[in-house]
């Protein structure tokens, strides 16, 4: 069986999670307080990063790479397109969401809020909570100017671009960042992939002192 080293809030873990369960891959679960450096973490990977995955023999980590590999080693269902220009718009979303998304919003809210409190490393510093919460508005407004022309984020089936936004809305979602009302358009996207039974495990998330919102777990809102 596989197994993965993750944090539950962590949207990188989350992508991964949300691949492995779509394509339906059995996978242990182990948390892991990657800030403490601990030894052994350090062996399976020196960037001192979550995720990381042994399947098949071998210890991966970084995210996408991850998800690429399980796209070939596992290509159903895929999450990936066939055709180049396909491919190559579902890689910049992943990287719109894992870069720019993450720098401007998740990091800013879900790291100052969450992250310091359980790595006892201070206080949220109230200018990038600010930041971060005028900055998801204008990420919202682009997901819903993307969905007005398109079923999915990257076009007409839903890809791994679609799992890598919702994994970080979700881990923000859980601590109630997320303004459904802004959009309808990205409240029905989000509806459609929480209702996937690849979601059951995120919505099983549970992280000690910082309970969801009763709304969280609600496949109806």
């Amino acid at each position: 069986m596989a197994k993965l080293y993750h944090v539950p809030l962590s949207p990188f873990c989350r992508k991964v999670r949300l691949s492995l369960a779509e394509k339906k891959i059995e996978c242990e679960l182990a948390e892991e307080r990657y800030w403490e450096k601990d030894p052994d973490f350090l062996r399976r990977n020196p960037a001192g990063k979550v995720p990381v995955l042994k399947i098949d023999g071998q210890t991966m980590a970084e995210s996408t790479a991850i998800c690429e590999y399980l796209e070939e080693m596992y290509p159903d269902p895929a999450l990936m397109p066939k055709s180049a220009v396909a491919r190559y718009e579902v890689r910049r979303l992943v990287a719109w969401f894992d870069d720019k998304f993450h720098s401007e919003v998740t990091s800013k809210l879900l790291y100052e809020r969450v992250n310091k409190k359980v790595m006892k490393a201070g206080f949220p510093d109230s200018t990038n909570v600010k930041a971060g919460a005028r900055a998801i508005k204008y990420h919202l407004d682009y997901m819903a100017w993307l969905l007005d022309r398109r079923r999915w984020l990257a076009g007409d089936v839903m890809t791994l671009a679609d799992f890598a936004a919702a994994a970080h809305l979700s881990a923000l979602d859980y601590i109630s960042d997320v303004d459904w009302n802004r959009s309808d358009v990205v409240k029905d996207w989000y509806a459609k992939i929480k209702s996937r039974p690849a979601f059951r495990g995120i919505l099983a998330d549970q992280v000690p002192g910082f309970p969801p919102p009763a709304h969280y777990a609600d496949l109806d809102f």
